[in-house]
This record gives C-alpha cells, sequence and structure tokens, in this order.
C-alpha cells in the first residue's frame, strides 16, 4: 500500500529507461489504481504489471474486492496470492488461495503463490511441513504460475536466511512439483523473498533452484530496484561462462 500515481509512473519510468541494461524478466505488482496508469507509462516495453490479490469469483456483489478479468483488463499480466500479509491480516486460508489461483488462470493471469514459515515455526524446524501443506492444499490441480518462498521472519527484518536454507527448501519444493505435475513441475519459476536487497541479490540468485526475487521494500526506489535486477545479470553471465 505504497505510492501515488506520480510516484508510481516516475518509477515505472526510471525502470523502463534503464531496461537495455538488463538480462531479466521484471514485473511490477502496485495498488489497485496504479496499474492502469502504469500500464500506460510502460506501452512499449516489455515490462510487465500484476496485481496483489484478486477474488474467487470472476463478477458479482463483492465490494471492496477486484476480479481477476477486471486485473486482465486495466494491463495486468500476473497476480500475487496468498502473500503472509493476506493471510495474517485477511485470514486467507489455503482453499482460499487455491480457488483465487484457479480464478486467476480462468482469466488469463500468471498466479504469483507466496508460502513461508513463521518465526515460531522456523524456531520448531517446521519450515518444510508448512511449504508442504501450501503446496499440497494451496495449488490448483492444473497449477501454470509462480512459486515464491518467502520466509515470513525475514520479510522487512533484514533476517535472511543461509544460502544453504535457501538452497534446501527451494529443492524440497521442487520436489513436490515434480512429484504433482511430473516434467512440468520444473519448469515453475520459484522466487525467494524477505529482505531482498542489491548487496545481497547475487548471492541469493546463485542459489540452486532459485530463479528470481520477489521484491518488497527495495522495489519502491528504481535505483535499489534496478541493482538487484542488475544482480540477476550479473548471475546469468556467470552462469553462462561456466557451462
Amino acid at each position: 500500500m505504497n505510492l501515488t500515481r506520480d510516484v508510481g509512473v516516475k518509477l515505472a519510468n526510471d525502470l523502463a529507461a534503464a531496461r537495455a541494461s538488463l538480462n531479466c524478466d521484471l514485473v511490477l505488482c502496485p495498488p489497485f489504481p496504479l496499474i492502469y496508469p502504469l500500464s500506460r507509462a510502460l506501452e512499449g516495453t516489455d515490462i510487465a504489471l500484476g496485481g496483489q490479490d484478486c477474488h474467487q469469483k470472476d463478477s458479482g456483489a463483492y465490494t471492496g474486492d477486484v476480479a481477476a478479468p477486471m486485473l486482465v483488463d486495466a494491463g495486468a499480466r500476473y497476480v500475487i496470492l496468498g502473500h503472509s500479509e493476506r493471510r495474517e491480516y485477511h485470514f486467507e486460508t489455503d482453499a482460499d488461495v487455491r480457488a483465487k489461483a484457479a480464478a486467476a488462470m480462468r482469466a488469463g493471469l500468471i498466479p504469483l503463490i507466496c508460502m513461508g514459515e513463521t518465526e515460531a515455526e522456523h524456531r520448531a524446524g517446521d519450515a518444510q511441513r508448512v511449504v508442504a501443506t501450501r503446496l499440497d492444499e494451496g495449488l490448483p490441480d492444473q497449477f501454470t504460475g509462480v512459486i515464491s518462498y518467502e520466509p515470513i521472519w525475514a520479510i522487512g527484518t533484514g533476517l535472511v536466511p543461509s544460502p544453504q536454507y535457501v538452497a534446501n527448501i527451494h529443492e524440497f519444493i521442487r520436489g513436490k512439483l515434480v512429484a504433482r505435475y511430473g516434467d512440468a513441475g520444473n519448469d515453475r519459476p520459484l522466487l525467494y523473498g524477505g529482505s531482498v536487497k542489491p548487496d545481497n541479490a547475487a548471492r541469493l540468485l546463485a542459489i540452486p533452484n532459485v530463479n528470481g526475487a520477489l521484491v518488497g521494500g527495495a522495489s519502491l526506489v528504481a535505483s535499489e530496484f534496478l541493482a538487484i535486477a542488475r544482480a540477476a545479470k550479473e548471475w546469468r553471465a556467470v552462469a553462462a561462462d561456466s557451462i
């Protein structure tokens, strides 16, 4: 719940101006009122837009909610679902997320589903159990979206799990996706989210099965967001040289 129209459009313009120097996919997920003006600002670029949530139904008397077809009409291609703040403040369940993901795919959106453990669950060693439940109960049978692992205890706190910890969780998620969806499970992008910053982005993006980052606070400042995007470019170059 950040940015006004003028500030959001300036951010989009700054990112568009630097797009040629990057080698990664970029998606901006602003608050609902900004999707259309940002779609105008980004017209002619390959920077995509997404919503921060959608309703399970395609239309109806659900005051205050936004339907997936409305997001598409405003210019969105993605939608974030199941973010920890939606689960905490709006009491969303895995069943809710599953229904929303199905609605998003019906409308032609790519759902980006968030999952991760709380600090208490982390201390109890329950991270894989929590993630397994989110995957089993929160994904539709025909899932064609993106997964973002976001340890809740790391979001906005400056705490970042060790590379090995992230690698273990992402390997676990990949295995669960392959077990459920077959070879298609290898094609589902896995993002890491939680205090991603310019100074740790390259290290996080180098972890096996980390295909990108879901960036929070750093995405509000063009220079920081671009530094993270450039880290993705640098990692791709290193990976290509090692093949």
